[in-house]
């Protein structure tokens, strides 16, 4: 168990490492050509579309990082802990909501690991209410009570440099990817029950008495 929890941290300090990485090394180059945000995602432009894959990774200053680090840190632990192939999941969150994004988005460079955080929550609330499992529930029902404040998010009130609807469809897309893909995964693993033998029923033959007369030969 310990083994295990030490195994699945160290994979999301990792990300978390690389992202902090991306940023530090990102500062010098911040006033020139070479700055990391131009990569960034910009819908609907054929160079925006690297952005799908960078954006959780470029963040545009110091509090926008830190403000997405400890968020970020525990829904990847959650999603790690809870699910058997959680970097195929993550993969999955981050191409779906950043495609989105690109065809939907308002026309301005979009950076930030927000969105991966709103498709984050999302997913794991909707795996608690279509799994049923113990540890699906208790971690939907964390996120739900640790970040539901996050619902402010998806609103245009949010501010003009907050990519809200990044966060929205974010969100959607969690919810709608733990729907086909979880609920699939209930349906078809219903009982099945195996039909009863049927039993052989013995023939009962009746063989007639012979009677002999007299003493018999």
């Amino acid at each position: 168990m310990k083994l295990e929890i030490k195994k699945n941290l160290i994979g999301v300090l990792a990300m978390v490492g690389l992202i902090w990485l991306i940023y530090l090394i990102n500062i010098p180059l911040g006033v020139t050509s070479w700055d990391f945000r131009n990569w960034g995602l910009q819908p609907r432009t054929t160079s925006g579309l690297v952005g799908v894959f960078t954006m959780p990774f470029l963040h545009r200053d110091m509090n926008h990082i830190l403000s997405n680090t400890v968020p970020l840190t525990v829904l990847l632990f959650m999603l790690r802990a809870s699910r058997r192939t959680p970097w195929r999941i993550l993969v999955s969150l981050i191409v779906g909501s950043g495609v989105l994004l690109w065809c939907f988005g308002r026309s301005q460079i979009h950076v930030g690991a927000s969105v991966l955080i709103y498709s984050l929550a999302a997913y794991l609330i909707a795996a608690g209410i279509y799994e049923r499992k113990p540890i699906a529930i208790i971690i939907s029902v964390l996120v739900a009570v640790m970040y539901g404040a996050l619902f402010w998010g998806l609103l245009p009130t949010a501010g003009e440099s907050v990519s809200w609807e990044g966060h929205l469809f974010g969100a959607v897309f969690g919810g709608v990817f733990a729907h086909f893909t979880l609920r699939r995964r209930e349906e078809g693993t219903k009982t099945v029950v195996a039909p009863q033998p049927v039993e052989a029923k013995m023939t009962e033959v009746k063989v007639p008495e012979v009677t002999v007369n007299g003493d018999g030969i």
